[in-house]
């Protein structure tokens, strides 16, 4: 993202996008952030410094497990699944950020009223 288009994400963001990716299958982190950006069109880019925290935060809370294994280029990467702890941890994370967007939107639309 160019710096004038750079917006910090809301709390609990990067977990969210890791969980709902993770349905999709096991991956090593930087696979995990090039499906993130593919699949938001390249809006989103998640830097190391903030996906690495926020993985050892999922596995310390059981979100995730993680195992050793090699990337398609043979190098040794740790590879993450989503828990059914994860999955539950998914269901509060989407419903809290559906209600903050309707909170958003509906503070938009008074304004333009």
């Amino acid at each position: 993202m160019p710096p004038e288009d750079s917006r910090d994400l809301f709390p609990g963001a990067i977990e969210m996008m890791v969980l709902q990716t993770l349905r999709q299958g096991p991956l090593h982190g930087y696979a995990l952030v090039q499906q993130i950006q593919r699949n938001s069109n390249d809006l989103l880019q998640i830097e190391e410094g903030s996906l690495y925290p926020a993985l050892q935060r999922m596995l310390k809370a059981g979100w995730l497990s993680a195992e050793w294994g090699l990337s398609s280029s043979n190098r040794k990467v740790r590879i993450y699944k989503i828990t059914p702890a994860g999955r539950k941890q998914l269901i509060k994370e989407v419903s809290r950020f559906e209600r903050m967007l309707s909170g958003i939107s509906r503070v938009m639309k008074a304004v333009e009223s």
